[in-house]
């Protein structure tokens, strides 16, 4: 009897494992956008901060990081140099035309990957398409208080640095609505460590409602937290990691976008199913 094969098979098997777990991204060939643009309402005084924090990030990883708050950017030719696009802290409506919210859909649709940011879910509250590949849209949110995260996902990398229960000293404890039903739920928050609720909870998720997920999306990959709503915090290495592991996320497997498959010409076209 060949002793010999099994023992190369489950050789081989363990570093073909080995070798996919020990995948990293490579940051040197990452470019991303981050998008700030703010409607008419509520402007959040954290943007700044967070924009340091991700060029930060950017300088001691090795990616580069482009900033903008202007729609006009929007284009197929802009957008396909990035592996993904950032909105931090948009809110209400950021784009002048309906020819720039296309070239979002033809980027996604292109295999382009998003990351949304704390209130990057009040933006573009009338765009159906927008609010599904967010994975929802804004509805109120609590007082700003200290509240518990519960992780998930210990695994993905936005959260595998923080310990089981995340204690948000003072952040804003989100319920989205429309949300999609395929969400990849990584982190909720815990309703009932809220001392000063300014209303009644959702009764939809009991006594926590969901903080972290992602989803595929029209050919991308999107990436939503709802945590980060003081400035202060942006300096933080709990917050900058998760930031930091939202952008290696989403990206995932590193491919060039692939405009061929981009078929919006219109922002109300309906998604396209296999």
């Amino acid at each position: 009897m060949n002793y010999l094969k099994p023992v190369f098979l489950l050789l081989l098997l363990f570093f073909t494992i080995s070798s996919s777990q020990a995948q990293k991204i490579k940051w040197n060939k990452v470019k991303i956008l981050v998008y700030t643009r703010n409607g008419k309402g509520y402007v959040h005084d954290n943007i700044a901060n967070s924009l340091v924090a991700i060029q930060a990030l950017g300088r001691q990883n090795g990616f580069g990081v482009d900033t903008t708050s202007d729609a006009s950017k929007f284009t197929d030719e802009n957008l396909k140099q990035y592996d993904a696009l950032v909105f931090s802290n948009t809110n209400n409506d950021v784009f002048d035309t309906d020819a720039q919210r296309v070239a979002l859909m033809r980027y996604i649709q292109a295999g382009g990957n998003f990351v949304g940011i704390h209130s990057a879910s009040g933006t573009e509250r009338k765009w159906k398409w927008f609010k599904e590949m967010l994975g929802g849209t804004f509805f109120w949110h609590e007082p700003g208080q200290a509240f518990s995260v519960k992780i998930l996902d210990p695994k993905n990398p936005s959260l595998a640095h923080l310990a089981p229960v995340w204690k948000r000293p003072t952040d804003e404890f989100y319920f989205v609505k429309e949300m999609a039903v395929n969400l990849n739920v990584l982190a909720v928050n815990d309703h009932t460590t809220i001392e000063k609720p300014a209303g009644k909870a959702l009764d939809t998720f009991g006594d926590v409602f969901p903080s972290v997920w992602w989803h595929e999306y029209d050919g991308g990959r999107a990436f939503y937290t709802s945590l980060g709503h003081q400035k202060e915090d942006y300096e933080k290495e709990d917050l900058r990691n998760h930031i930091l592991g939202a952008i290696e996320f989403a990206i995932g497997p590193q491919k060039p976008r692939n405009y061929s498959k981009s078929y919006a010409t219109n922002p109300q076209d309906a998604v396209r199913t296999k």
